[in-house]
Order: C-alpha cells, then sequence, then structure tokens
C-alpha cells in the first residue's frame, strides 16, 4: 500500500489547546453514517442469525430520518452508506435521503466482515448492494466503507476488487490498534492507494497522535464511550494544527436509547448500549461547532476527485416500481 504523498506523525497536546468554534474554520470535515438497524451489527453477529433478521423489529427508518432531521436543522450534508439488505426493503428511506442532497454510498450488503469472507462472496455481496441502492436511490455509488472497518492487512485483497467493480473511494481502514479492526501504520489522511488492479482513493478514520500512538476521535462508540472533549478537542486539534479535516461516522441506532436489548457478551451490550442516550446531544452539539460535508465533497475539495462526476440527487436509475410502505 503506497501513500500518494509523504506521511509525517503529528503530535496533539490536549494540555494546552483551547477548544473554540474557530478552530476549524475553513475546515470541512466529513460525516458519515452507516445505515444499518441495531440488530445487525457486528457485534451481536454470533448471537443474531442473518436468517432472523426480518423477524425484528426494525428501527432503522425512524431513526435515520431522525438523523435527516437533525442534519437539516444544522445545515448539513453529509454521505450515507446504506446497507445494500436496508435499500431492498426500505427503498423509500434511501430515496429520502438522497432528496435531502445527501451523497449516497455503499455498506455492503449483509454486513460480514470482509476478512471473514472470500473474495468471489465481497464481490457478489458488492454487486448486490450496490444493485438495491442504486434502484433505490437513483443517483450513482462511488464510496465504501466496510462493516466495522474490517479491510485490514488480511483483507488488503478487497481493495482490487473495490477498483475492478469502479469504486472512486474506500472508507473501510482505520489506522489504529483494535481487537477486531485496523492498520496502525496506515497514514491518517486522505491518501492514494495502488494495487496490482489499479488506485484507490482512502479515507480512514479519524485519529489525532498522541505519545507515539494512534489514537481514535472518529465517532461511533468512542463518540459515547469517552467524554464529548476528547472527540471536539481531537477534531479541533486535526483541523486547526495539522490543517486537515477529518472523517466523522455514527449509525442511526446510537440515537435510540429506546432500543430492544439483546442477549449478549457483557463487553458487547457494553460497547453498543453505554451513553445511547447522550448521543443525540452530543451530535447536535458537534454540528454547532465544525463545519461538515460529504465524503465526495471532502475529496473534491483536495482536488482528488475533480474527474470524476458528481453524486446526485436527481433520479437517473429511476424509482423501484414496488411500493414501499413498511417505511
Amino acid at each position: 500500500m503506497q501513500s500518494g504523498g509523504s506521511f509525517a506523525p503529528a503530535e496533539v497536546r490536549f494540555d494546552d489547546l483551547a477548544l473554540s468554534k474557530g478552530a476549524s474554520k475553513g475546515i470541512v470535515n466529513a460525516m458519515t453514517v452507516d445505515v444499518e438497524d441495531y440488530f445487525q451489527v457486528s457485534a451481536f453477529e454470533r448471537h443474531v442469525a442473518r436468517h432472523t433478521w426480518n423477524g425484528f423489529e426494525s428501527r432503522v427508518c425512524r431513526n435515520t430520518e431522525r438523523l435527516l432531521e437533525i442534519f437539516a436543522e444544522a445545515g448539513v450534508t453529509g454521505t450515507f452508506f446504506v446497507l445494500g439488505w436496508v435499500a431492498e426493503r426500505f427503498p423509500m428511506l434511501v430515496r429520502r435521503i438522497a432528496e435531502a442532497g445527501h451523497e449516497i454510498a455503499s455498506h455492503g450488503y449483509a454486513h460480514r466482515l470482509i476478512y471473514e469472507t472470500r473474495p468471489t462472496e465481497f464481490r457478489e455481496d458488492l454487486r448486490r448492494a450496490r444493485a438495491a441502492i442504486e434502484a433505490a436511490s437513483g443517483s450513482p455509488v462511488f464510496g465504501y466503507r466496510a462493516p466495522s472497518y474490517s479491510i485490514t492487512n488480511r483483507s488488503l485483497w478487497a481493495l482490487d476488487v473495490l477498483i475492478e467493480e469502479g469504486y472512486l473511494y474506500d472508507a473501510s481502514i482505520f489506522p489504529i490498534r483494535h481487537d477486531r479492526y485496523g492498520i496502525p501504520s496506515a497514514p491518517r489522511h486522505p491518501y492514494m492507494i495502488t494495487r496490482p488492479s489499479g488506485t484507490l482513493w482512502e479515507l480512514p478514520g479519524a485519529t489525532v497522535r498522541l505519545s507515539g500512538q494512534n489514537l481514535p476521535i472518529g465517532g461511533g462508540g468512542y463518540f459515547r464511550l469517552l467524554p464529548y472533549g476528547w472527540t471536539a478537542r481531537g477534531i479541533a486539534s486535526v483541523n486547526r494544527r495539522e490543517g486537515k479535516p477529518i472523517t466523522f461516522y455514527l449509525h442511526p441506532w446510537e440515537i435510540d436509547p429506546d432500543q430492544p436489548r439483546l442477549a449478549a457478551p457483557f463487553v458487547s451490550r457494553f460497547r453498543h448500549y453505554y451513553n445511547l442516550s447522550e448521543t443525540e446531544s452530543r451530535l447536535r452539539r458537534l454540528l454547532s461547532e465544525f463545519r461538515f460535508g460529504s465524503a465526495f465533497s471532502l475529496l473534491s475539495s483536495a482536488a482528488v476527485l475533480e474527474a470524476a462526476p458528481a453524486p446526485s440527487s436527481h433520479f437517473a436509475f429511476g424509482y423501484l416500481t414496488t411500493p414501499d410502505t413498511s417505511c
């Protein structure tokens, strides 16, 4: 894996970092949402079989629509990485996301960890997801994020498949150490990946450099489990000291404290349920203190994707003809 430019780790000192609304002036970060339901997360996959998904109460529509309201109030458009399974069942939801001006990208179809699949299975999953998402949204799909950031050193072959399938960028590599994912040595800011199949731009998970380590500030569980100040000061540091944007992510179920509780080991339940009641208020505060846009606009502003057509909310592919009454 090669970067399009040199990479020098930048250390951040939180002790003298004054957080202010002006800390990120001029920097537009990427706001991204992984559109999946609460029972589809990787933490529960050993306890919730995929063939039982249809038997669960779905809350993805109401939660995603709530996020759309929050973003509209803040004047923010972002990127929604939609699970193909969701797009097949709730095409009206995907349509509404696109009509609100957000970029539509792919989160795969069945939320399988990439390093637990074979290349042929991954390609089939990609194609099925893209077909469902593009049919529902009427917009072409340029970006991809793997479930649980599961493109790691043992699944780099997935980048070749993405290139062969015509994707322009990936957002699946987190440059940290984690028990389920991460490539700690990967660059911390958007970069070009060169593979045998060609090139692909990578939009990595957000980190700060502290005491020689990359530490996560990009959202999700880190946004809920850690104090708000950790995320906000981290983003301000990257924006102000390094002059770089970050990529923030969250899931619709993270603003739903009333979701059903599922049986799972303590660690999985803690990671999933802790501080759900705080996410919405924290998100609103974050949107008021920093600037956000889509993943595609972040890359385009860096002259990365100038030659690519911009995602559109106009419906070039047409609507699905099957009425969607379940969302």
